[in-house]
């Protein structure tokens, strides 16, 4: 039986996301814009759905629009507000461990003659908001901060860094990736002061391929749009709607505001397996403990963190050494905090969901322990 730890890299779909899904493949399949009955049907239900994903997200319903997922959210968000700001400035902020969805496009706007600061972090992995203020130049405009990291937990400050740029110059577009805080934390992009945000659909039990960005309606004026075509998604993002993703996603949205009142133990299950892990496996040293209630990141000092995945692996755990989409790659987050070499190469993520248990996180402690015992002489 497969012992789940990895809820930051994917989720399962909910069963009420699924059903949605499934009436709208099978029965409720009309084209949104068609002009009779099926089509004016699916029209209405989509303004419902959008509605239900814009209280998730704390904004109002004709400022989300609806993306196959984060990566395509981030990208938007980057390449949009460099097309919108580039007659104003050409200098860009964010940090050295933002999603790679958020660093690639920002590198390719580089190669283009963007100039960009990419703030570090502390050894726990947090962002100081005088550095912040200090990275401001007088042609900066565009500012993109995620709001979880998705490796270590950490919360960054992005409402206090948006009003610290907001008071420099209020045109400055700021973005935060919220991919790993919808359905964790309290989210609201109108409290953060924000321009654009980013969610996902496959984080909060929607399936892979839908997600949403949020553009506050004061800039969508200057906001390019991301594909021409029909005139779907207010003339933003043209292509037939994907209902049935969108109903599942509307569907993980309702359900995420009752989830978020068991993150408290959510949380205390994570505090305890740190507990378990420490007592029980020698050498294992805390990474980040994690702002949010669902990652924490530690390690196993010189034990190669491939080498121990799969070896729990085989154990029937499953946890990752960093974002899934690193494919394999060295964690560039890990390697921001400057950590020694022997702690980044070991360091694995652990996340967790109300269905985790108290047992799975004993099996966990355990399993560590005997691959640390096994892998001892090969070490040294």
């Amino acid at each position: 039986m497969t012992v789940y730890f990895d809820y930051a890299a994917t989720t399962p779909v909910l069963p009420e996301a699924a059903r949605a899904a499934w009436q709208v493949m099978t029965e409720d399949f009309g084209n949104p814009s068609s002009g009779y009955g099926l089509g004016v049907q699916a029209a209405a239900a989509l303004k419902g759905w959008r509605a239900d994903a814009a209280r998730a997200v704390g904004c109002e319903p004709e400022e989300l629009f609806f993306t196959s997922g984060g990566t395509e959210g981030d990208n938007w968000a980057v390449f949009g507000a460099a097309r919108a700001m580039e007659r104003r400035g050409r200098h860009i902020v964010t940090t050295a461990v933002e999603h790679a969805a958020v660093l690639e496009p920002v590198r390719r706007l580089e190669e283009r003659g963007f100039r960009v600061t990419y703030l570090r972090p502390d050894r726990a992995g947090r962002i100081s908001p005088e550095d912040f203020a200090a990275a401001l130049e007088e042609d900066t405009v565009l500012v993109s901060m995620m709001l979880v990291n998705n490796e270590l937990g950490t919360l960054l400050p992005v409402a206090r860094c948006a009003r610290i740029a907001k008071q420099r110059r209020r045109d400055i577009l700021f973005h935060t990736d919220a991919v790993q805080a919808l359905g964790h934390v309290p989210l609201s992009a109108r409290e953060l002061g924000v321009d654009l945000l980013t969610v996902s659909g496959h984080k909060i039990g929607a399936p892979k391929g839908v997600g949403a960005l949020y553009v506050k309606k004061s800039v969508q004026g200057r906001f390019p749009p991301l594909l021409f075509g029909g005139g779907q998604e207010g003339g933003r993002r043209s292509g037939t709607e994907a209902t049935a993703q969108i109903a599942a996603f509307a569907a993980a949205c309702r359900a995420s505001a009752g989830r978020l009142g068991q993150m408290e133990a959510v949380a205390a299950l994570k505090d305890y397996t740190l507990e378990r892990l420490q007592a029980q496996v020698p050498g294992l040293t805390v990474v980040s403990r994690g702002d949010a209630p669902h990652i924490c990141a530690v390690s196993l000092p010189g034990y190669p963190s491939q080498m121990v995945m799969n070896d729990l692996d085989s154990r029937g755990f499953c946890v990752s050494n960093g974002s899934a989409c690193h494919r394999g790659k060295p964690s560039h987050v890990y390697a921001a905090l400057d950590l020694p070499a022997p702690v980044r190469r070991g360091a694995l993520r652990l996340s967790f969901a109300p269905e985790s248990t108290r047992e799975q996180a004993d099996g966990l402690a355990q399993a560590l322990k005997e691959i640390a015992a096994q892998r001892l002489p090969e070490m040294k």
